[in-house]
C-alpha cells in the first residue's frame, strides 16, 4: 500500500490518497478492508474509490461523497492505469466543499500518481 496522508486541507476537511494492486473485485474489497484496519481510515468519512481492472471492467465506490468515484475512475482511464486501486479519504472538517470536494480529489489522484504511478 502506498500513501500520501495529507494531501488536501480546506476549511477543516482533510484529504489522503492511497493506492495498491487491484486486479480483482475480491482484491479491491482485500485492500479496502486492509486500509480500514487503520482505525484513522475506519473512521475517515469518506473512502472514495475506483479501479480498472486489466480485461476494461471499472469499478468504483463513493461511500457517500456522490461522483468522487467516477472522478476518480474518469482520472485512471485518461492515464490508461490499470489493475491499480485509489482511494482518496476525507474526514469532514465541518463546513460543506461544495464544487471544491472534487477539485480536492483530482488533486489527491494527480500525487498519487505523479509519486508512485
Amino acid at each position: 500500500m502506498q500513501q500520501l496522508p495529507d494531501v488536501v486541507r480546506d476549511r477543516g476537511s482533510k484529504y489522503a490518497v492511497s493506492g495498491g494492486v487491484a486486479a480483482s473485485r475480491e482484491a479491491a474489497e482485500a485492500f479496502l478492508a486492509e486500509l480500514k484496519r487503520d482505525k484513522k481510515f475506519a473512521k475517515a468519512t469518506h473512502n472514495t474509490w475506483a479501479v480498472i481492472l486489466s480485461d476494461g471492467t471499472p469499478l468504483k465506490g463513493d461511500d457517500g461523497e456522490s461522483g468522487a468515484g467516477n472522478v476518480i475512475l474518469r482520472m485512471l482511464e485518461r492515464d490508461g492505469v490499470t489493475d491499480r486501486i485509489l482511494v482518496v479519504t476525507r474526514w469532514y472538517g465541518g463546513k460543506h466543499l461544495g464544487g471544491d470536494r472534487f477539485r480536492h480529489v483530482q488533486t489527491c489522484v494527480r500525487a498519487w500518481l505523479e509519486a508512485f504511478g
